[in-house]
C-alpha cells in the first residue's frame, strides 16, 4: 500500500518514512501542506498521515480541500495538542482518526490498518480467490496448502491485485501504487514483477489467476 506522510518535524518525518518502509509500505513524504496538495493530485494513496501544524497550507485546510473535491482517502491526523476542541475540529474537517504526539509507532500502524480496512469495506485482512489465500496482516500467501514466499515488492503487488480482484488495473496504475517518486528503475518493471508472480502463483497450479487484458493491463480473477 502507498502512504503519504506530511510532517514538518524533520526527525519525525524521517522516522515515519523509514519505519513505514520497513513495514512494507510504499511511502512518499513531504513537510509542507502546499507540496502535499501536489502529491495528492499526482498519485493515488491508500492513506495519508497528516500533521495539523504545517507551513504552506495547514493540515486542517488541506483536509478540507481534499473532502470538498470528493477525495475520500483515509486521513490520520497527527497533533501535538490533546484538547478536545482540536480533536473535534479534525474530525469535523473529515479526518478518519487522529493520534496525539508522542505516540507509539505500533499504534499508528494499527490505526492505519483499521482505516484502510474500513475504507475498503473489508471486515478482514484475509483475501481468497479460488485456492489462493493472502493474509495481508500476517503477510502470508498460500495456494491450497502450499505456502509461497514472496519478496516485499511481489507481496505489495499481489496485495494490490487481490484487494482489487476482478478489476482490470493498468500498468500505470499499478506502478503509481507500488513505487514512490524516488523510484528510478525501468519502465517495464510492472511486467517484470507480474512474471515473477505468475511463476510463483500460477505455474503448476489450476486455475490460472493472473491474466493480461490486452491494451488495458492485468487482473486477478478466476477466468470464466
Amino acid at each position: 500500500m502507498r502512504i503519504l506522510v506530511v510532517e514538518d518535524e524533520p526527525e519525525l518525518n524521517r522516522m515515519l518514512k523509514k519505519r513505514l518502509t520497513e513495514a512494507h509500505y510504499t511511502v512518499d513524504a513531504c513537510d509542507d501542506g502546499s507540496l502535499a496538495q501536489d502529491y495528492l493530485a499526482c498519485a493515488e494513496y491508500d492513506a495519508v498521515v497528516l500533521d495539523i501544524m504545517l507551513p504552506g497550507i495547514s493540515g486542517l485546510e488541506l483536509l478540507r480541500r481534499m473532502r470538498e473535491k470528493g477525495d475520500r482517502t483515509p486521513v490520520l491526523l497527527l497533533t501535538a495538542k490533546d484538547g478536545i476542541e482540536d480533536r473535534v475540529a479534525g474530525l469535523d474537517s473529515g479526518a478518519d482518526d487522529y493520534l496525539v504526539k508522542p505516540f507509539a509507532f505500533d499504534e499508528l500502524l494499527a490505526r492505519l490498518r483499521v482505516m484502510v480496512r474500513r475504507a475498503s469495506k473489508s471486515v478482514s485482512e484475509v483475501f481468497t480467490v479460488a485456492d489462493l489465500t493472502v493474509d495481508c496482516a500476517a503477510r502470508t500467501v498460500k495456494r491450497g496448502e502450499t505456502a509461497i514466499e514472496l519478496s516485499g515488492k511481489e507481496f505489495m503487488m499481489l496485495e494490490y491485485l487481490i484487494r482489487n480482484a476482478g478489476v482490470v488495473l493498468s500498468r500505470d496504475k499499478i506502478s503509481r501504487h507500488i513505487w514512490n517518486y524516488d523510484y528510478e528503475g525501468g519502465s517495464n518493471v510492472v511486467d517484470v514483477y507480474i512474471r515473477y508472480l505468475r511463476k510463483k502463483l500460477d505455474d503448476g497450479y489450476s486455475p490460472k489467476l493472473i491474466h493480461t487484458v490486452r491494451g488495458l493491463g492485468y487482473v486477478l480473477r478466476v477466468q470464466e
